[in-house]
């Protein structure tokens, strides 16, 4: 049986049990020493700079101090593989995306995780924001001179990625557009944005947070947004959708696990804490200053979130025609 369909099938046997089990638990963990937060993505990341917020959030709520361990590369794998095999105890928790927990199933062959099977969900953190951008020496002011660029030089326009999000989104533009554009991998998006704005790449699908100050100074320019109905951070950019790729919606979101086999009562003490942080308008503020959708769910709504995005990026990379590696 395939990892995806492995997955599925865990989280479909599994969901049903998260409930009964957290309902019946005594909120009585405390932890002991400081939580460490292991990420897929590099410091200056969108990932990093929300997981530092909620490590200063969540950590006052528990009282004691979280630390952020980036663990950048393969696609966010290594980091993955690492809050997998991390003790299962409370003091090492996962801030990941819908890379490792969406993507990574259909654009990789060989998988060492599972992401429903080997990670005990905890709660959403919200949604980011996407856009397409290009650097400011790009003769292209809107989407449709975008594309017109790239079909008067084929396979010579070109986009970086630094996460799922990124390779997905850009093949996906391709082909709806039906130009050839080269696509430039790198580990995260830091380098990736930085190859942008110095002009050796043309374009980057990223989110808001690591570039908002560039489109504000104009070092980018934004052309796009990847969700299908303008977000209310961006209100005055047009969605991908309106400009001419039809039906194009592409969202991405962060949640916070644990490993496999989290005790019941370190799920409901760390889950109550998120619950608490999520009613309070600053979590959101905070995080609409990182150009960042905040919010919080129960561990039965991650769940139940995280198989239907396991399938919804499927149909995605399917249909933008990419093989996995």
């Amino acid at each position: 049986m395939t990892l995806q369909r492995r997955s599925l099938l865990a989280a479909s046997l599994a969901a049903p049990a998260l409930t009964p089990s957290l309902a019946g638990a005594q909120i009585e963990w405390r932890p002991t020493r400081p939580i460490t937060f292991i990420l897929p993505f590099a410091a200056g990341s969108g990932t990093d700079a929300v997981a530092r917020v909620l490590a200063q959030m969540l950590g006052a709520e528990l009282g004691v101090s979280i630390t952020v361990d980036n663990r950048a590369g393969a696609n966010g794998t290594i980091a993955a593989a690492a809050a997998m095999r991390a003790a299962p105890d409370g003091h090492t928790l996962f801030v990941t995306t819908n890379t490792t927990h969406g993507a990574n199933s259909w654009l990789l062959k060989r998988l060492d995780y599972d992401p429903i099977a080997d990670f005990t969900p905890i709660s959403r953190l919200g949604q980011y924001v996407f856009w397409l951008t290009v650097g400011a020496d790009v003769p292209a002011r809107n989407f449709q001179e975008f594309i017109a660029l790239a079909r008067a030089r084929p396979g010579q326009i070109s986009y970086a990625s630094g996460n799922g999000t990124g390779i997905v989104a850009g093949a996906t533009i391709a082909r709806l557009a039906g130009v050839e554009m080269l696509h430039v991998p790198y580990r995260s998006t830091p380098p990736a944005l930085t190859d942008v704005l110095a002009g050796r790449v043309t374009s980057i699908v990223v989110d808001l947070t690591p570039t908002l100050g560039h489109v504000r100074d104009g070092r980018l320019r934004a052309l796009g947004q990847t969700n299908k109905r303008r977000s209310a951070l961006i209100p005055d950019v047009p969605t991908l959708d309106e400009v001419g790729l039809t039906g194009f919606d592409l969202q991405s979101f962060a949640a916070l696990f644990g490993p496999a086999r989290l005790p019941p009562e370190v799920v409901a003490t760390i889950s109550a804490a998120m619950q608490r942080i999520g009613a309070r308008p600053e979590y959101r503020t905070r995080m609409a200053e990182l150009g960042f959708d905040g919010f919080t769910s129960t561990p039965e709504e991650l769940n139940r979130f995280v198989v239907e995005q396991i399938a919804a990026w499927g149909e995605m990379i399917r249909g933008a025609g990419i093989e996995p590696e």
